[in-house]
């Protein structure tokens, strides 16, 4: 998904934020989403956790997007014309719904709920995501992770993938990238990641063996879990450092609960990120977006796409500056 922000904010870190907790008993940091229009009157809103103040990075998962549900017929859906990303891989995982992907490797597939589509940009990609006419009701998240500097000119690449379920004590659990619950992705990614699904009965329990050299990130998408004892609610997104071999989720509610764990090793690497690239200087970013502008072979074309292609909005006036989680 691209962000489609008029004016995507360049945001500082360090510095004190609402909508943010910490339970000191068992470090784990509490980040509430901002809402976020994607688009014009019609716009699609989106629930963002990640890249905010208080955490730019949880390993290098470094964009987390939370969508619907969405009545589809009522509010128009996603149409995302053609864009650009750079430095960074895109992974797609929904709820319900279907959306077309194309992208300038001559790319055409379908994002169905619990099938994994990871698209690297590199050096430079553009694709396309609409949402299909027998749609009805859209939901699902939009993740980025940042490549790290020895592959972030890497090649145009797409993958896909359809994890099993895997039950653990009240849990199932899809794995669709790194491991988890004895389940391996074969999806390849430039640094170690974890990306699962978990469904959680209601009332049930469940305690999972995780890498202690991880960093955790779960975000609730529907009922009340409570993560290493500390209670999350819907959107809220749990931050964990690392340092624990295990991690016990619980669900407190009556109905069904669902969320999505994200992990991977500290990203050390200090990142630009605006619009849709991420580099490592204010020029990396003027380079990105004067080569989508001037319609270079940087980024390829979409084909199949009834419309134009997105164009970039203004830089702001002002050096944007690399950033990396505050200490």
């Amino acid at each position: 998904m691209s962000n489609v922000e008029v004016e995507p904010a360049e945001m500082r870190c360090g510095a004190p934020i609402d909508g943010v907790r910490t339970s000191e008993a068992t470090r784990v940091q509490v980040l509430e989403a901002r809402d976020v229009p994607l688009g014009g009157v019609r716009a699609m809103h989106v629930r963002r956790t990640l890249p905010q103040r208080a955490r730019t990075l949880i390993g290098a998962w470094c964009f987390a997007d939370h969508y619907g549900p969405v009545d589809v017929p009522a509010g128009g859906g996603m149409n995302v014309p053609p864009h650009p990303h750079t430095g960074l891989q895109t992974v797609s995982w929904l709820f319900s719904g279907e959306v077309e992907h194309r992208d300038s490797l001559d790319t055409r597939a379908m994002v169905r709920p619990g099938e994994v589509n990871l698209m690297t940009g590199g050096r430079g990609i553009c694709h396309s995501e609409v949402s299909t006419s027998d749609t009805a009701v859209l939901h699902g998240v939009q993740l980025w992770v940042a490549l790290p500097e020895a592959h972030r000119s890497a090649g145009r690449d797409f993958q896909h993938h359809v994890p099993e379920p895997v039950r653990v004590d009240g849990a199932e659990v899809r794995v669709f990238l790194g491991s988890l619950a004895g389940d391996t992705s074969p999806v390849r990614t430039f640094t170690p990641l974890l990306g699962a699904q978990i469904d959680l009965e209601p009332g049930a329990a469940a305690t999972l063996a995780v890498d202690p050299g991880f960093e955790h990130g779960l975000l609730v998408d529907g009922g009340d879990v409570r993560m290493a004892e500390t209670m999350l609610h819907p959107s809220e997104l749990g931050y964990l450092p690392c340092g624990g071999d295990t991690l016990a989720l619980s669900n407190e509610s009556d109905a069904p609960a669902r969320a999505i764990l994200l992990g991977g090793p500290p990203f050390d690497e200090a990142i630009v990120m605006w619009w849709n690239f991420i580099g490592r200087s204010h020029d990396d970013i003027v380079q990105a977006r004067q080569d989508w502008e001037a319609a270079s072979d940087r980024f390829g074309a979409v084909v199949g796409y009834p419309g134009e292609r997105l164009r970039a909005p203004a830089l702001p006036n002002a050096v944007i500056t690399p950033r990396r989680n505050p200490s």
